[in-house]
């Protein structure tokens, strides 16, 4: 049994702008939500650090909102940057929840999830519970990484897999590879009666900094290695050594920085 993954906000929010980019053009797809008279309520499926949440509030101010995250944390985070009253009377809230076993207990207007479901096993097995949970005409939209065959990602793999790390690391490279091809998507959503968009865009990300893409992954997809190792710094820093020396192979620098091309995969689907 693994234990789930320690995740630092502060270093996952040292790319905030690129990593914010997708959720907003995910975001500007999301149809405007027709709620009556009564505030639409929206849910966050792992909301992390709650910067992105609060995007959510700036177009429905008025909507009470609340973000699900795992990470004690993200939330922590969360709680104090962005709770409380938004905009026109609306509410920004954060709770502790696994997206793998959430369901509505209230019925949604949207329910989003951004960078989040790829963590999640199994999550196509939760779409008709939640599609079940909106309102007619409420729309669930996500998107999550697509890269996972990119160097980056292949890298990690197979250097958890040496002589060196197998008997330490053993899959944890690969852990979180839990995301469908675009038809799967759009066939599961159509099939639950949704009308569904879905598309992919590769973002050519310029990052600057020394070792920037080992920096990026530290944020992320490192988390389940970084803390297997826990507090064996002298572990860390061979781990991370071994990468780094693999990254800079594959992501030279460039006069105007490193280019970390990055595939992302985009879901909206609005219930009939």
């Amino acid at each position: 049994m693994h234990s789930e993954p320690t995740w630092d906000p502060h270093q996952y929010l040292h790319h905030a702008g690129l990593r914010t980019r997708p959720f907003l053009d995910l975001l500007a797809r999301i149809p405007n939500l027709a709620n009556g008279e009564r505030p639409a309520r929206i849910a966050d499926l792992g909301c992390g650090p709650g910067n992105v949440t609060a995007l959510l509030a700036d177009r429905w101010p008025s909507a009470h909102i609340t973000g699900f995250d795992l990470s004690p944390e993200m939330l922590a985070l969360a709680e104090k940057d962005y709770a409380g009253a938004t905009g026109d009377g609306g509410w920004l809230e954060f709770q502790a929840a696994d997206a793998a076993h959430w369901t509505p207990d209230e019925p949604y207007d949207l329910i989003v999830s951004n960078a989040a479901l790829q963590w999640v096993p199994n999550h196509p097995e939760s779409f008709p519970v939640w599609v079940e949970g909106l309102v007619p005409g409420g729309a669930f939209a996500f998107q999550v990484p697509g890269n996972f065959n990119s160097p980056s990602h292949a890298l990690l793999a197979e250097l958890c897999e040496t002589p060196r790390w197998r008997g330490r690391l053993g899959d944890h490279g690969r852990r979180y590879v839990h995301i469908l091809n675009t038809d799967a998507y759009l066939s599961r959503l159509a099939d639950l009666g949704c009308e569904v968009d879905v598309w992919e865009t590769t973002y050519l990300q310029l990052l600057g900094g020394e070792d920037p893409v080992l920096d990026w992954v530290k944020g992320t997809a490192l988390r389940p290695v970084l803390t297997e190792l826990g507090d064996d710094a002298a572990a860390v820093d061979d781990f991370l050594a071994q990468y780094r020396d693999l990254l800079r192979k594959v992501y030279p620098a460039g006069p105007h920085g490193t280019v970390f091309p990055f595939r992302r995969i985009f879901v909206v689907a609005r219930k009939s």
